[in-house]
């Protein structure tokens, strides 16, 4: 098992979902909540983003052949949704970029935020959802899916400890440190979309790139 090749996919995970950057929006969410509802809406909320980064992992190659998509064509599609999101980032932007007008009014009105918005579209967005779907095409032997499915869990269970740690946390880093991690955060996963633009454009045209 490359060791290396996990962390990769680790600390890109981290990046792309950016859970700090999130930290603010869920205690916003939960603020009317007892610590036991909130504890529970962080639980269903991690392990609802486990089974969607997992299943996107295991299903995205299958996905890909019935639809007739190449992994390259989705290299460069997934590449540049990635630096859209991380320039948001980079703009101090936390999550809103994630969350049309419409999903946030429909999440005021329900009780139970634990899956939507927070484990999916702010968790588990469509640039992590793209990117599981890469990394699940381009390694399908059985050890490597292991080790990204343990690399899931890991991020999840961190994620999990982070949420829990909230209050915590934000009183520590204050806006201003958050918004500092948040950016540092945009800027490598702009180097990330970049990477896989250039990947795909590499492979379709191979005498340009």
């Amino acid at each position: 098992m490359d060791i290396q090749l996990y962390l990769k996919f680790f600390f890109g995970l981290c990046a792309l979902v950016n859970p700090i950057g999130i930290l603010p929006v869920y205690i916003g969410m939960t603020d009317d909540q007892d610590p036991a509802q909130r504890q529970r809406t962080n639980f269903i909320a991690n392990v609802s983003v486990a089974i969607i980064l997992i299943v996107s992992l295991l299903m995205g190659n299958t996905i890909l052949h019935f639809l007739d998509i190449s992994i390259h064509s989705f290299k460069i599609a997934g590449g540049g949704l990635v630096i859209f999101i991380a320039m948001g980032m980079i703009n101090g932007k936390l999550g809103e970029h994630k969350q049309t007008k419409q999903e946030l009014t429909e999440s005021i009105v329900r009780q139970n935020i634990a899956v939507v918005p927070l484990a999916l579209p702010l968790l588990a967005g469509p640039g992590a959802i793209s990117s599981m779907i890469v990394w699940g095409t381009r390694y399908q032997d059985r050890w490597s899916v292991l080790g990204f499915i343990i690399a899931i869990v890991i991020f999840c269970s961190c994620c999990w400890l982070l949420f829990k740690s909230a209050p915590l946390i934000i009183k520590l880093l204050r806006q201003t440190g958050i918004n500092v991690v948040t950016r540092i955060m945009g800027l490598l996963l702009m180097a990330m979309g970049v990477e896989m633009v250039i990947s795909g454009l590499r492979a379709v045209f191979p005498a340009w790139v």
